[in-house]
């Protein structure tokens, strides 16, 4: 990582030219081309030692700051920023850009019949299709501060046939995403209202369950079809990738038709 966190920054400090970064051309011809290392050192505002040592792939310390300091001396996009720090084994930045709901929504129209919804990392619903609305739950009808995958879970009747342990592993994915960001408000705010809510949350809460999604097949029964399985995948947006996306999608050609059944009032 160190040798290609060095490459990284000479091939970049190559592409600049003093005046790039407001620095004057000078009258002597350079040896070196792009900027010099006591340069990017000046502009970034650390040692030209330690820059040196950096762009031979010693290994030592780099912190956020100093790095994030590299990346507006050197001119960075966004995405050669976030390059970096990955390089310094560094928490890489979001993405600046927020979710465009149309293009999500077209994602999860596309995909049907099967069941599709896209959550972001409060495991807030962000968009879902109508097939999700008729099989499972139809988030628009839960206020906007609660229309939330957890809370749906332990404060909504079910039409899941094995209720407890698809709520046990939605909450094991859950309890990991609060370890990562004990902080953040939000979570902090659904846990406490989850605890008064739900009984079952709350004593399972306090055995810390952490659980990573696994492949499952869950039932649910619908009441005008009856029955349905179907078969749970989930996967990361690449331009979005706090957003998770969630398929279902029937196992068989009956749990197909039944799903098609059910999205038009019933009918065969």
């Amino acid at each position: 990582m160190k040798t290609e966190l060095a490459a990284f920054l000479r091939e970049r400090r190559a592409r600049l030219r003093p005046a790039d970064v407001g620095l004057p051309d000078g009258t002597t011809r350079r040896r070196t081309p792009g900027l010099r290392r006591e340069e990017v050192a000046d502009l970034a505002g650390v040692s030209h030692t330690w820059y040196t040592w950096l762009e031979q792939g010693r290994p030592i310390s780099t912190s956020a700051q100093v790095v994030d300091a590299l990346a507006r001396a050197l001119r960075l996009t966004p995405d050669e920023h976030r390059h970096l720090r990955t390089l310094a084994g560094l928490p890489v930045p979001s993405h600046d850009t927020t979710p465009a709901e149309p293009r999500l929504r077209g994602l999860v129209d596309a995909v049907s019949p099967n069941l599709a919804v896209i959550y972001d990392g409060h495991f807030d619903y962000v968009v879902w299709n109508s097939a999700y609305a008729e099989i499972r739950h139809d988030p628009a009808t839960l206020p906007p501060d609660r229309r939330n995958l957890v809370w749906m879970m332990f404060t909504q009747p079910s039409r899941l046939t094995r209720w407890e342990p698809a709520a046990r592993s939605v909450l094991s994915q859950f309890r990991a995403a609060v370890g990562r960001r004990p902080d953040d408000a939000r979570l902090v705010e659904l846990v406490t209202a989850l605890r008064d809510a739900s009984p079952e949350f709350r004593a399972w809460w306090s055995e810390y369950p952490i659980r990573d999604f696994k492949p499952a097949t869950t039932t649910v029964n619908h009441p005008v079809v009856g029955p349905i399985r179907l078969d749970l995948y989930q996967m990361h947006l690449v331009e979005h990738p706090d957003l998770l996306l969630v398929l279902q999608v029937p196992s068989t050609a009956e749990d197909l038709t039944k799903v098609r059944a059910a999205c038009h009032g019933g009918a065969t």
